[in-house]
């Protein structure tokens, strides 16, 4: 969506709703001078879709209006089929925060009931009063990138899951391996899927864990943690009753771990090869710290860097657009205001995180803020700030990132 506010509802405009379901959808019509109708069913397949739409028509000729709102809550997937439907049409698509909704249902009648056939008419009047953001609907490579990074997200999910099953079942069946080895470690993922029982690793005997350990570190490892392994076989608190189910759990989540390590790693490649159809998507690379995997994830949640004018806009959109609370004598402290899309802050955070480590190119800037009393987490968010504000800048004016910039001037810094 894009944070520019809808300044067209006028005499000439209809406005429709939709609270939208899973199934169901609730329409409702209000043209000017409070002329509408009852809020009305309809259901989440084409038939019922163009039927909507006839509907919607003959009240629009009916009252001689020139122009159509469409606007809706931000409902995450059960939105889509309608407004893809809807966005061929000749309609302006909008959205309306469902916090607004909240606050402003409280006000009709007095109540905070949640009906569908009373959210339809409050979000009318959030529209009416111009709080309402225009909808941007991700096409080509755009579409496919924001696919791609929810599917990662999801895939990861999915993998911490079960790696957190995973460590509880080892700690059961043979805790002192996850204080020797992380689960995490490519060298503990293997001894967790082929040791974990302790009569394994004492039944090879140390030389064979030494060799094993060797082989799967690459060297890294040696005798000290194998001898500290088989040690730990030796005297192993672990539970043997009901040992070989939870081995054969244990089996079954280190294969899902390593499916999920294989979708992801497949998932990237993907976003590699639509990330080429962008064309500044090499701008944002320039940054050192910036890989192909956060530029995908920021380029799929905007949808296209350059519809945006001006870096508010681009704030906003992420939620890291500030605020305070402030009165009388009382000075309020900035917050971001954390309204925008998640996943854009998340990306800029780690983001954040590689690029102020040394040699980075915000290290000078985080050790200055350290410096001066502000808190890690803080400094960090001040960060992805300044961090998104370069992206802005390298992707309108198709540039390429020089350390240098301030006392080159090569391109335009955004304000």
């Amino acid at each position: 969506m894009n944070t520019n506010k809808i300044k067209t509802i006028n005499e000439k405009t209809l406005i429709v709703t939709m609270d939208i379901g899973k199934n169901v959808h609730y329409g409702y019509f209000r043209a000017p001078q409070h002329k509408d109708i009852t809020p009305f069913p309809f259901y989440n397949t084409g038939h019922s879709f163009d039927k909507f739409w006839d509907k919607l028509c003959l009240f629009q000729k009916k009252h001689g209006l020139d122009e159509v709102v469409v606007g809706f809550e931000s409902t995450g997937p059960y939105a889509e089929p309608i407004s893809n439907y809807l966005r061929k049409k000749p309609v302006t698509l909008v959205q309306v925060n469902p916090m607004h909704t909240k606050r402003v249902k409280e006000l009709t009648g007095n109540s905070p009931s949640k009906t569908d056939r009373k959210d339809p008419r409050v979000i009318a009047d959030i529209i009416a009063l111009g709080h309402i953001l225009t909808v941007v609907v991700p096409e080509g490579a755009a579409a496919h990138l924001r696919r791609l990074s929810h599917a990662r997200e999801r895939a990861i999910k999915n993998r911490t899951v079960a790696n957190n099953q995973l460590q509880d079942l080892v700690y059961i069946i043979f805790p002192e391996l996850l204080s020797i080895f992380k689960a995490s470690t490519k060298t503990g993922m293997y001894l967790v899927k082929n040791y974990s029982d302790p009569d394994r690793v004492l039944s090879v005997g140390v030389e064979s864990v030494y060799n094993i350990i060797r082989k799967t570190s690459r060297g890294r490892f040696g005798k000290d943690k194998a001898k500290a392994l088989y040690h730990s076989a030796k005297t192993s608190v672990g539970v043997r009753e009901g040992k070989e189910s939870m081995l054969f759990e244990i089996n079954h989540l280190v294969s899902i771990i390593e499916h999920e390590n294989e979708y992801i790693e497949n998932l990237e490649k993907q976003q590699v090869v639509y990330l080429k159809q962008i064309p500044y998507s090499q701008s944002i690379m320039s940054i050192k710290g910036l890989g192909p995997v956060t530029v995908a994830g920021l380029i799929g949640e905007v949808v296209d860097f350059q519809n945006f004018n001006t870096i508010p806009e681009i704030m906003k959109i992420a939620g890291l657009n500030l605020f305070e609370i402030s009165s009388g004598n009382h000075q309020g402290r900035h917050h971001i205001s954390k309204r925008g899309r998640a996943l854009i802050r998340k990306l800029l955070f780690f983001g954040a995180m590689n690029v102020v480590r040394s040699g980075g190119i915000m290290h000078a800037k985080y050790r200055k803020m350290k410096a001066n009393g502000m808190p890690g987490i803080k400094a960090l968010v001040a960060i992805s700030r300044k961090l998104l504000r370069i992206i802005f800048a390298l992707a309108r004016d198709n540039a390429e990132y020089d350390m240098d910039y301030n006392k080159n001037h090569s391109y335009k810094i955004a304000a």
